[in-house]
């Protein structure tokens, strides 16, 4: 397998260093919009960098893209960039006829009239509009596989095959005791996704009613994690599994809530207000004259890079998805779960937890890709595929995962 990686920032720059570290490919190239950090990932792995070469592309050139693929026989593209670039990669890796895997799915849109009612344009409908022409092709598209989205549609499969008989709710619950040292606002993930993630109109799904949507930071409730991390008050956020789970699994009910703290939806709420939020480009004045610029790129620009973050960084991170249903005629409610504590992912990766957390993912979906065990073609998320394999070849590298009962 030979693998084009677009985007060395802190998700990309894990997974070559978890790569690394397995057989099942031949040579992956990894490029950036900035050469220096493609550079920085490969230089950085010393040794083991012989089977990786950096290049430099704009992912929102599809023909740059699609010429990458093709001159250095590329078999799949693995998207580490954040959503306003899904689909130009997205296309260029059906163009080219490689196979393509992301972490985050194409945008959405709120409704006009009625936001939080109604869907508008909802996460990766972009994308499945693309299935058919997928399918034709033979080549598969394996949307939404970081940890969430990814992980956490995993153990929703591998509850509906293994533990359950039917299920009520599916409920995805992330939370964690990350604390950043010398800084008031640092958020642990790009602070572009979070924004949109946190700000858009949660969705809901729900059998008798289909997908609809809440008011941000909507259904508070405290959620026990485990491994020492503790109650945590999560809230409803838009998220890619609550549009994926429903198409592959019957669930009655499926939410995602985000142990985000009242300091941290404050500031969201605060930068909405300012309209800081806004990816709409402004002019402002410079010593070159009108610029114009995002304000949500001037809040990323002016907040430390997440991946720069894992020296100051103390805690643990949870990933993971609650059921509640039947066994054998029986109630039952689990939690499947993956904790990351950053202290270790620091000292054996050099990468902070929620990051490589992230990053491993896509890495163990590859090599499931690679040696057949997954398989398919069309616009697929991951609860469409066996989840037996990937939690088995999950454990083998080292991330061992949970499943509390109750």
């Amino acid at each position: 397998m030979r693998v084009l990686l677009v985007g060395a920032g802190g998700v990309g720059t894990a997974v070559t260093r978890i790569a690394a570290r397995r057989p099942f490919f031949d040579h992956m190239v990894v490029a950036d919009y900035d050469p220096a950090r493609a550079e920085a990932a490969v230089a950085a792995l010393g040794g083991a960098a012989g089977r990786f070469s950096a290049r430099q592309v704009d992912a929102s050139d599809g023909a740059a893209v699609r010429a990458l693929l093709a001159e250095h026989d590329c078999d799949v593209l693995l998207n580490a960039t954040d959503p306003r670039f899904v689909m130009p990669l997205f296309e260029a890796a059906l163009a080219a006829g490689a196979h393509y895997v992301d972490m985050a799915m194409s945008l959405s849109h709120p409704h006009p009239e009625r936001p939080y009612e109604l869907c508008g344009v909802k996460l990766g409908d972009a994308q499945f509009e693309r299935a058919e022409q997928w399918e034709k092709a033979g080549r598969l598209a394996l949307v939404g596989m970081g940890v969430e989205p990814g992980l956490s549609d995993v153990f929703a499969r591998h509850a509906a095959d293994e533990l359950f008989d039917e299920i009520e709710e599916i409920g995805i619950r992330d939370g964690a005791d990350l604390t950043v040292e010398g800084y008031d606002f640092a958020p642990s993930f790009s602070i572009w996704t979070t924004i949109e993630e946190c700000l858009n109109p949660p969705v809901v799904y729900e059998a008798d009613r289909g997908w609809f949507t809440t008011a941000p930071f909507s259904e508070p409730e405290v959620f026990d994690f485990p491994e020492g991390i503790g109650p945590v008050e999560c809230v409803n956020v838009e998220h890619e599994e609550v549009l994926l789970v429903p198409r592959w699994v019957d669930a009655k009910r499926v939410t995602f809530k985000y142990g985000l703290g009242d300091d941290f939806i404050d500031k969201l709420k605060t930068l909405h207000a300012l309209g800081l939020d806004s990816t709409e480009p402004v002019a402002v004045g410079s010593d070159l004259g009108p610029a114009k610029v995002s304000p949500r790129d001037v809040v990323a620009a002016v907040l430390p890079d997440p991946a720069d973050l894992g020296e100051r960084m103390h805690g643990k991170t949870c990933a993971g998805t609650w059921v509640k249903g039947t066994k054998d005629g029986r109630p039952r409610e689990v939690y499947l779960y993956h904790v990351v504590d950053n202290q270790w992912s620091m000292r054996e990766y050099g990468s902070q937890a929620v990051v490589w957390q992230t990053a491993i993912n896509p890495v163990v979906a590859l090599e499931l890709i690679a040696t057949g065990a997954w398989s398919g073609s069309g616009v697929l998320g991951p609860e469409a595929l066996p989840a037996r394999p990937f939690l088995d070849l999950l454990t083998e590298y080292g991330a061992p995962w949970g499943l509390r009962e109750g």
